[in-house]
Parts: structure tokens; C-alpha cells; sequence
């Protein structure tokens, strides 16, 4: 084991900002594309000595192969080999698993969407009628706001289950979730680092677009709806909650999603993100880049994992 940086990842574009920060600060690394990732699990050597997870979920949008749950296995036998693994397999497991994080924001006390947990399209009906309409149709692994659908009426949704048209996810879990609407129709993502608050942005965009990833490369998506990026400061008790959430999810670097529902004024956090793109032109939204600090805790982490 000689590399003492490796990155798992797989969209093309997202960690260029990333890579450059390593190189410029001449950190060396090794690059693990996910349709390169495999693994001999008699072989106890991983491939570096600090492994860092980048896999986005909505690469179910990407790639037909479905490499995450590769991934999981293969980040659990490293670091029962000996390597530090951030956003590892504890993290990823909750990152692809909406149904996981709501269950864990339960066991927290932190408030959340009216939801039911189904995986047989014939249990839709039933929860819809205890939860009520409008509702969404989310899988339960998604990504970039994929698998989401409104329904408006128990007409509209019995319609979409007969013509077999309600999402669909690779793990075969559904949620039916009420659907609340965010005051003046904006998000709050809030970005944390090493489990601790970096930054908060909130993100207005119009309609029911569910894909509110802020990074360049989303952006810049061909015919992407215009998604507003304003850099805001949570409350101590908003940022508290986040916290505690990754902390207990076990993620090092990500994102909670939340909003004040309009109708009662209550925060409702949704999900919760092992992948955190950073803001697209962070200077101008933030001030400063937070890949900076993202490298410096990179370096932390090699310097800890190398003196142990």
C-alpha cells in the first residue's frame, strides 16, 4: 500500500476543481473511475492508505450498472484492511438510502415530511390515502432530483399505477411522501466539513424541479431550469441539527437539505447528501473556495492515517 490518497468517483467533470486543488497544492493521488472499480477480497493491501468517496447517486442516471452497491462492499473491505475511508461505507449506505435517513432523523428528533416506506406498487394507494394529497412518488434512490413525481389527486395517481408510469428505484423501495412547500419556495442546503458547519446556501427555482444540485457541472446541464444560488447563515439551531445528522449518518464531507414548511412555519429536513459539489462560482456566492479547506482536511487526514 504506496498511494496515500485514492478518490472513487464517477461523473466525468464534477471533481476537475477537485484534482486541480490537489495538484496545485502537490498532494499526490490515484483516480478510481466506479466502472474501473473491483476488488479481490482475499487481497488485503487497499489501494491507498486514505480513500475517499465521490460516487453521486443520480450516477443511476449514467451508467446502467448500478456500481454503487459494488462500492459499498468494496469500501467495507478496505477499511476492515486498514485504510481511512471518508464518506466510507456507513455513509454511502445512508446516501443511498432516503428510507435510511428518514428513519435515522426519527431516532434524532429532527422533523421531516410525512412519509410512508413501501416497495410494492399495489401499498402506493394505501399510503396515499393515509397521508393524503398533493404528494410526491420518490425513489428511494434517486440523485439530481430523479424519481420524483407530484400527484395532485388519488384520480392522477391510481391512473400511473394502472399504466405502471409511479417511479421506480433500483433497490425496489418507494416513498409516498406529503408534500410541503418551502417558504417563498426556497431550500436551504447546509455544507458540512469534518461533521462540522462550512457554509449554507439556499436555492429558489421555479415549478416542481427537484433537481437543485448546485455545482458548475449541474448548471450547466442543456435545458436545466434556472436554479438561484444565495449564500445565507442558518440558524445555530438549523446548523446544530445538520451536525448531528452527519455525525450520525457518519459522513465527513456533505450536505442537509431542509426547508421551512409554509403552511407551519416548522423546519423539515429531507435529505440528507454524501456528495457535496460545492456551490458553482464560489467566490462570487461565498467569498472564498471551499475546496481550500476540503484539501487542507484531506492533508489532515494523510498526515493522521501516516503517523498512526
Amino acid at each position: 500500500m504506496t498511494n496515500d490518497l485514492a478518490i472513487v468517483y464517477e461523473h466525468p467533470l464534477w471533481f476537475e476543481p477537485l484534482f486541480a486543488a490537489l495538484d496545485t497544492r502537490g498532494i499526490s493521488y490515484v483516480k478510481i473511475p466506479m466502472a474501473e472499480l473491483s476488488f479481490d477480497p482475499a487481497d488485503r493491501k487497499p489501494p491507498a492508505r486514505v480513500i475517499f468517496n465521490r460516487l453521486a447517486m443520480s450516477s443511476i442516471l449514467r451508467t446502467g450498472d448500478h456500481g454503487i452497491f459494488s462500492a459499498m462492499a468494496a469500501f467495507e473491505h478496505w477499511e476492515q484492511c486498514g485504510a481511512t475511508l471518508i464518506n466510507g461505507a456507513t455513509a454511502l449506505g445512508f446516501d443511498a438510502s432516503k428510507a435510511r435517513q428518514l428513519a435515522k432523523l426519527s431516532a434524532l428528533g429532527v422533523d421531516f415530511p410525512t412519509t410512508q416506506i413501501v416497495h410494492r406498487h399495489d401499498q402506493i394507494a394505501r399510503a396515499a390515502a393515509e397521508i393524503g394529497f398533493p404528494l410526491l412518488i420518490k425513489a428511494n434512490i434517486g440523485g439530481a432530483g430523479a424519481g420524483i413525481v407530484r400527484y395532485d389527486d388519488a384520480a392522477a395517481l391510481d391512473a400511473a399505477i394502472a399504466a405502471q408510469s409511479v417511479p421506480r428505484s433500483v433497490d425496489g423501495v418507494l416513498l409516498v411522501q406529503s408534500l410541503a412547500s418551502p417558504r417563498g419556495g426556497t431550500i436551504t442546503r447546509i455544507e458540512t466539513l469534518a461533521g462540522r458547519y462550512l457554509y449554507g446556501i439556499s436555492a429558489t427555482s421555479s415549478g416542481d424541479n427537484f433537481d437543485l444540485c448546485p455545482a458548475d457541472a449541474c448548471i450547466a446541464q442543456p435545458g436545466r431550469s434556472v436554479v438561484q444560488m444565495t449564500k445565507v447563515e442558518p440558524s445555530s439551531e438549523h446548523i446544530a441539527a445538520a451536525e448531528r445528522i452527519v455525525a450520525a449518518c457518519d459522513i465527513d464531507v456533505g450536505g442537509v437539505e431542509m426547508m421551512i414548511d409554509d403552511a407551519t412555519g416548522k423546519a423539515l429536513f429531507y435529505d440528507v447528501n454524501a456528495l457535496s459539489n460545492f456551490v458553482a462560482n464560489p467566490l462570487e456566492v461565498l467569498g472564498w473556495d471551499p475546496h481550500e479547506r476540503l484539501v487542507d482536511y484531506l492533508e489532515t487526514r494523510i498526515e493522521a492515517r501516516n503517523s498512526a
